[in-house]
């Protein structure tokens, strides 16, 4: 389908008509985002109705109830709206929190898979699927949770889910350009950022019943000691995969005390698909199902926060499991599974001190303990042969704290600054029973990752509509591990048995400079550079096995030096009235790209396999070689007319990312060209919404071990009603309900950039139906 043939479609299609005793909403409120930049606007508040940004020099004592109810929570965007960030120097995507519970994805991959410029590596659709940022993936994409690192081993192999779940996430934002200094080099593509009130930042806002007594307003935050309680519920059903999945959401505060509890669980059969799987393998048994992609995962949360005058500080305890199986031939034929559990501590708190020069102080914290075991038969023909074949475990700590100074004036402009010290330690392992004593005993051995760092952001304000921002970071970075002493040109004429203690250190420096420009008719435009140094990641330097996932025999480089990416970024964004959009286009050129190399030589599971008749996994390298990544983004929103009680409209977005070596030929495992389009009708209640997103045929392929993907077409419907309940009568104060229609066209999808594309279809049609309730 062409990109004409899709307007048409958007041309002839109907908007529904439903009625609702409501207007159309004139204003549009701001969408919120923490992630982007350590810069924050100071704004004074009263006491303790928003800790984060606490009046300077208030008197240590309890807000009276009077005061609490002067206070209204920040307006949330309004469902349905295009989220459309203009206050950053690059282009944020956000997905807000109605939309993270009407979408009905299980990853974050999943959640956004169909943004432009993003996707997921959709190892195992519903349960493995990481964000990819303009094709780049892994070692270049970071992901954090209320500032964090994830932690877990997804930036290890595609098989590897991310230990985020929507169902206990608030808002997601993926963070591109200069901002992403903030968090490391390794976050070259972006950073994917969630948050949620694991650690509450601010005293929960109770219902109208828990003030009766007092004679306040119908909402209002805890006050003079009294216990206030909140309860949130999340459920949903899917057709697709019989899954069925809930959580639970609890705040609690009173004084200066708050807490927060979460608890979620989802489970789902094999999922049904529109054909056959398997491009190459025509005669395997399949039952309108792919084989062996069932899941079940949980997790538990527990966290509290103590307000003072001028701060807070808070802290977390998180546990995550789950247990999903891995899709694809060899996957079903030996039942292979992950099961997979983290436990993780995090803190973090900010303290705005009565001082002339210091604005605020801010630190986060925290500490990761990972372990996953890979489930499977060593013998498909002996059923007895299941057990452990891989293991891989993860324990890292990391701080960071971040000090910003209050605006100055530096004469032809106010100056504002944040500096930041940030610090890891990292301990990473992927031992096998398989081979117990061998040199190839797993993916890699035991290694450490040591790194500090610093950066600064300055920020100058030239006049109410022109900023610019100057940012720098400096880190040091020091890997120890072994590899085996590979023959020079890797290939089977030697079997190297012996390892090798390995000690790399490097230095990354990183700088970026950016003009933001507030221009007529609401428009902002943005121009940015930045010089990215990003050292190796220890999986580069000291892979030396089988690695299932990819379907690879990975052999680490030690050898590899930093690699450096230049960029060059420029945008337009409008936020406001009846035509929102933004479009940005970018330019990166990488000098030492690294990247796995495939040889097109074949091996089993050890060095002196290589070569063999029957081998299955394909030898990569990691190798480096110059790069040049470009390419661009669109989305728009467009709001025709009033319809009955509401607005209609129409939206649609393009998104396209070239990538090619300095030879010409093609960087592996790129996204393809995506255009799409639907309409829309929403009031104050209701949203309804028909969207096709395109992707054309991918034929930019790698001239080894990559083949071609096809195009396809992802039908997407939804209805949604949300409304004000009286809790009298329901229990329930709020409650939003709706039905989700996916790949309605029941279509065979095929994404590029898995490494199961061959193997793996994407889910056909189905249907969700969700249910959140607020209490």
């Amino acid at each position: 389908m062409s990109g004409c043939s899709i307007a048409a479609m958007v041309c002839v299609l109907g908007a529904p008509a439903l009625a609702e005793d409501s207007k159309p909403a004139a204003e549009l409120p701001a969408v919120t985002v923490t992630a982007p930049s350590p810069i924050r606007a100071r704004r004074p508040v009263v006491p303790h109705a928003n800790p984060t940004h606490v009046a300077r020099g208030t008197p240590s004592r309890q807000p009276t109830p009077a005061q609490q109810a002067q206070t209204a929570s920040p307006a949330a965007p309004q469902q349905g709206v295009l989220p459309i960030v203009t206050d950053q120097f690059a282009t944020v995507t956000v997905v807000p929190k109605d939309e993270i519970q009407r979408s009905g994805a299980a990853t974050l991959g999943d959640l956004l898979f169909s943004k432009p410029g993003i996707t997921g590596s959709s190892f195992a659709p519903g349960a493995s699927s990481r964000p990819i940022i303009r094709g780049l993936d892994v070692n270049r994409v970071g992901i954090v949770e209320n500032g964090t690192g994830a932690g877990g081993a997804s930036d290890l192999g595609e098989d590897h889910f991310v230990p985020i779940d929507p169902l206990s996430t608030d808002q997601v934002e993926v963070v591109r350009g200069p901002a992403a200094l903030r968090y490391g080099s390794t976050s070259i593509g972006g950073v994917v950022s969630a948050t949620n009130n694991r650690i509450p930042q601010a005293l929960p806002v109770c219902p109208a019943a828990a003030f009766q007594t007092y004679g306040l307003p119908a909402k209002a935050p805890a006050i003079d000691g009294a216990p206030c309680v909140t309860a949130e519920t999340r459920t949903s059903f899917n057709s697709v995969n019989r899954g069925a999945e809930g959580g639970v959401l609890i705040d609690a505060g009173g004084g200066n005390y708050a807490i927060h509890a979460d608890a979620y669980g989802r489970k789902a059969d094999d999922y049904a698909i529109p054909g056959y799987p398997y491009r190459f393998n025509p005669n395997l048994p399949v039952n309108g199902r792919q084989p062996n992609s069932s899941l079940r995962n949980d997790g538990v949360s527990l966290g509290g926060s103590y307000f003072f005058d001028g701060g807070y500080v808070g802290a977390a305890l998180t546990q995550t499991d789950a247990l999903y199986h891995i899709p694809g031939i060899d996957g079903a034929a030996n039942n292979t599974r992950i099961d997979a559990h983290q436990t993780k501590i995090t803190a973090k708190g900010e303290y705005r001190p009565d001082a002339a020069a210091i604005d605020a102080v801010r630190f986060w914290l925290g500490a990761t303990n990972y372990r996953h075991n890979e489930l499977g038969l060593a013998d498909p023909a002996v059923p007895t042969s299941d057990g452990v074949r891989q293991t891989f475990s993860n324990r890292e700590e990391e701080a960071r704290v971040e000090l910003q100074l209050a605006p100055f004036n530096v004469r032809f402009a106010s100056l504002t600054t944040a500096i930041g010290v940030q610090a890891g330690h990292q301990e990473l392992d992927a031992p096998s029973p398989d081979n117990p004593g061998s040199t190839f005993n797993g993916l890699f051995g035991p290694n450490t990752n040591n790194r500090g760092a610093a950066y600064v952001f300055n920020e100058l304000t030239f006049s109410p509509t022109t900023k610019a921002q100057i940012a720098g970071r400096i880190e040091h970075v020091e890997l120890q591990g072994s590899t085996p002493d590979f023959p020079a040109d890797y290939l089977p004429d030697g079997n190297p048995q012996s390892n090798i203690a390995r000690s790399r250190s490097f230095t990354p420096k990183s700088a970026s400079v950016g003009l933001l420009q507030d221009l007529p008719g609401d428009l902002v435009a943005s121009i940015t550079a930045q010089y990215v140094e990003r050292a190796p990641k220890p999986a580069e330097l000291f892979s030396r096995g089988g690695h299932d996932a990819t379907v690879t025999f990975d052999i680490g480089n030690p050898n590899l030096t930093i690699e450096t990416a230049k960029t060059v970024e420029v945008g337009l964004r409008k936020a406001t009235g009846p035509f929102r959009f933004e479009v940005t286009a970018y330019y990166t050129q990488f000098n030492n790209f690294i990247y796995r190399r495939l040889t097109g030589v074949m091996c089993n599971d050890d060095f002196a396999s290589c070569g063999a008749p029957d081998a299955t996994l394909n030898q990569a390298i990691y190798s480096q070689r110059n790069a040049i990544f470009r390419g661009g983004e669109f989305q728009s929103q467009l709001d025709i007319g009033p319809l009955y009680t509401g607005i209609w409209g129409i939206e649609n977005q393009f998104d396209v990312v070239r990538a090619t070596f300095s030879d010409g030929t093609n960087v592996p495992r790129i996204p393809p060209l995506r255009v799409g389009g639907g309409l829309f009708w929403r009031n104050d209640h209701w949203l309804t919404r028909i969207n096709l997103l395109h992707a054309f045929a991918q034929n930019d392929i790698a001239p080894i071990a990559e083949t071609p993907t096809p195009g396809y077409n992802l039908l997407r419907a939804e209805v949604s009603y949300k409304t004000k309940l009286d809790p009298n009568m329901f229990g329930a104060r709020e409650m939003l309900v709706g039905l989700v229609g996916d790949n309605l066209l029941n279509e065979q999808i095929r994404n590029s950039v898995s490494y199961t594309k061959d193997q793996v279809l994407m889910p056909g049609l189905g249907v969700k139906a969700f249910a959140n309730l607020k209490f």
